[in-house]
């Protein structure tokens, strides 16, 4: 089994993580379900979603110059930005990642029970279920904005969020497949701006 000392999560007794990623909503405070630090530089979150029973909302903080950013919302856009850095640079190793995310996609289904969003939204299944990949694909994190550990977990969670609010839901599918085939710009910021919620 491999170190996995670069994430570090709320189940490991580490409440400043939780407390860094709540928020208040119309007077209401907010926390999540679930709050992983990777790599020391992004910390992911899951929330209650609004458009379904089981919808997960995702968030998340990146570190820059020592300071953690404000709570932020991932666009599609964001990743798709930093796959086409990937790309630039990495043309080969990116294409074959995005083949895994497809796969990924593929293999993604919709949450329809509390027992399946607690098991997916536990940091150590997501971790084993992944490492081969974060392993396959770490040289790419030198690339672009995000590691490669953050956009699998991003990308795996924006998967799930998707097919449980609309299990034929396309989306992500479609953007992934654009960059794959080198689609142009304004058809690959057409499909990653569209707008879902």
């Amino acid at each position: 089994m491999k170190n996995h000392t670069s994430i570090k999560t709320t189940t490991s007794g580490n409440h400043i993580l939780k407390e860094m990623m709540t928020f208040n909503k119309l007077k209401k405070k907010v926390e999540p379900l679930f709050v992983a630090e990777i790599n020391g530089t992004f910390i992911i979150a899951a929330y209650q979603g609004a458009l379904s029973e089981f919808d997960v909302l995702i968030k998340y903080r990146q570190k820059h110059s020592g300071k953690w950013s404000r709570i932020r919302t991932p666009k599609h856009i964001h990743w798709a930005v930093d796959i086409l850095i990937k790309m630039h640079e990495e043309p080969d190793k990116t294409k074959e990642f995005l083949s895994y995310l497809l796969e990924v996609w593929e293999n993604t289904v919709p949450l329809k029970d509390e027992d399946a969003r607690k098991k997916i939204l536990d940091i150590n299944f997501l971790i084993k279920e992944n490492e081969e990949s974060f392993n396959k694909y770490k040289d790419l994190s030198k690339k672009g904005e995000y590691s490669i550990k953050f956009l699998i977990l991003l990308a795996k969670l924006l998967m799930i969020q998707e097919k449980t609010n609309l299990e034929t839901a396309y989306m992500f599918r479609n953007l992934i497949n654009a960059l794959k085939e080198g689609k142009d710009i304004f058809k690959i910021v057409s499909i990653a701006t569209h707008n879902r919620r």
